[in-house]
């Protein structure tokens, strides 16, 4: 369990609340989990298909990850060299997303509600018109801290789809760690 736990980029804790169905992942999260056990997201969780380069909101599926109180909207496609992934995602109040960190970048433009974004321990409240854009090998959570259901445009590098040829979620090992303009890099104690 900690070996799967340190590949997702995930807690232990975290991995066994998830297996003994204590808690349901995010999609994130769980292709990171899959990505861990060499095995594509869709062993897990049945998905829309990658389609035509166009959706429309009217035919587009929502789903969820078990009976999670959070579903999403797939809205990217895949092509031979595609790096890039969107999802709608619709998160109820009271949803926390666990901590998570894994290579590549993300970016959340609220849609509609609030969110609280957490990166590496600095929290942030985000509204109707904010955005986010980040390193996801900083560790990073959300949570819907508001009365009404919070939408994310969610765009990043991270295969939750499970396309890519090759597994591409993993902990950032330290030789991979961003450096600032300060000097400073993302594993340095603050």
């Amino acid at each position: 369990m900690q070996s799967v736990a340190d590949a997702a980029g995930l807690s232990v804790g975290f991995i066994s609340q998830v297996e003994r169905g204590l808690t349901s992942p995010s999609l994130g999260s769980l292709a990171s989990i899959a990505a861990a056990l060499d095995t594509e997201i869709g062993h897990f969780l049945q998905q829309p298909s990658a389609g035509s380069q166009t959706t429309h909101e009217a035919s587009r599926l929502a789903y969820s990850v078990a009976d999670a109180d959070v579903s999403y909207e797939r809205l990217s496609t895949s092509f031979a060299g595609s790096k890039l992934h969107s999802v709608l995602v619709h998160e109820t109040p009271g949803h926390r997303m666990e901590p998570i960190s894994h290579h590549g970048e993300e970016m959340f433009y609220i849609l509609d509600g609030e969110i609280t974004v957490e990166i590496e321990g600095v929290a942030e409240v985000l509204r109707k018109g904010d955005s986010i854009h980040f390193e996801s090998c900083r560790v990073h959570s959300t949570w819907n801290h508001g009365t009404s259901t919070a939408s994310i445009l969610w765009c990043g590098t991270m295969d939750v789809f499970g396309d890519a040829p090759a597994p591409i979620h993993k902990k950032a090992s330290p030789q991979e760690v961003a450096t600032y303009p300060t000097g400073e890099t993302n594993n340095d104690e603050k």
